[in-house]
């Protein structure tokens, strides 16, 4: 794996002049941020050795180099999961390929089904903790590489502590109302029961979705620093459960995607990379 790691980020440093410092991956109907970037270079995923496919709806499939807030910024518009067949190493393989192309922070985002009473759709939760008990494969087994980190990385901080801090003060700054919380992983592609919304919660989790944990735990593997945000786009609570609506969630995550683009450019500018 490691050869084609490197094989996909000469390919990439061969089409662009950008040297980026900051990676970020946009989920589910959050891909306006795109948008805002000054970009030098666009390449379909198709294009990247060894990268999977895109193959949900709402996920446009590119990479993106360029500047963001004055920064020099990759950006995946559009994110693999384990749902699509793909294992967790190739789930993964592009923040491995990012941390290559070197940079030294990750920004994640997510639409993610809410957990917490104190929540409503469209909030803004920044993530504090994962919980990754419910996967099913885990994205550091196989052949270990040096280059990687730690064999056994250590996990009580996954979610850099500063950026979190800078987070929440931005949210005060720009009037962004933000929650914070615990994140955790469902393999799905379907939602959960009311039985199973009870059980997670009783478990200490403040929302649900079927990402970002195993890029997470990749990332800090590999020593970077990580910022993650969750959009609120239904809630799983048991006593008040509606049937899930694929366009009211995304519909959920399009009310909340200016916010989360003006906290990302915001955090962008003040970070020293």
């Amino acid at each position: 794996m490691l050869d084609q790691i490197q094989e996909a980020a000469r390919f990439i440093q061969s089409q662009t002049t950008v040297q980026p410092r900051i990676g970020i991956i946009l989920g589910t109907g959050l891909g306006a941020l795109a948008s805002e970037i000054a970009v030098d270079t666009e390449l379909p995923y198709e294009q990247i050795p060894h990268f999977p496919l895109s193959t949900v709806e709402f996920h446009s499939g590119r990479l993106l180099l360029g500047t963001l807030a004055g920064k020099p910024v990759v950006v995946m518009q559009g994110r693999f999961h384990f749902y699509e067949g793909y294992s967790m190493q190739q789930v993964t393989f592009p923040v491995r390929v990012l941390r290559e192309l070197g940079i030294t922070t990750l920004l994640v985002s997510n639409a993610c089904g809410g957990l917490n009473p104190a929540f409503a759709v469209s909030d803004l939760m920044i993530i504090d903790d994962h919980i990754s008990l419910l996967m099913p494969q885990n994205p550091l087994t196989g052949k270990h590489y040096a280059a990687f980190g730690d064999r056994f990385p250590d996990m009580s901080a996954p979610y850099d502590a500063e950026l979190l801090d800078l987070g929440l003060t931005l949210g005060t700054e720009l009037g962004i109302p933000l929650k914070r919380g615990t994140y955790i992983f469902a393999p799905g592609p379907q939602l959960e029961t009311k039985a199973e919304y009870r059980m997670l919660r009783q478990w200490g989790a403040d929302a649900v979705g079927m990402s970002t944990v195993p890029e997470v735990i990749v990332a800090h593997q590999m020593g970077l620093r990580v910022f993650g945000v969750s959009v609120i786009t239904d809630m799983g609570i048991p006593e008040t459960l509606e049937r899930a609506d694929i366009a009211k969630i995304i519909a959920a995550a399009a009310v909340a995607e200016p916010q989360l683009t003006r906290l990302t450019k915001a955090l962008i500018e003040r970070l020293n990379v």
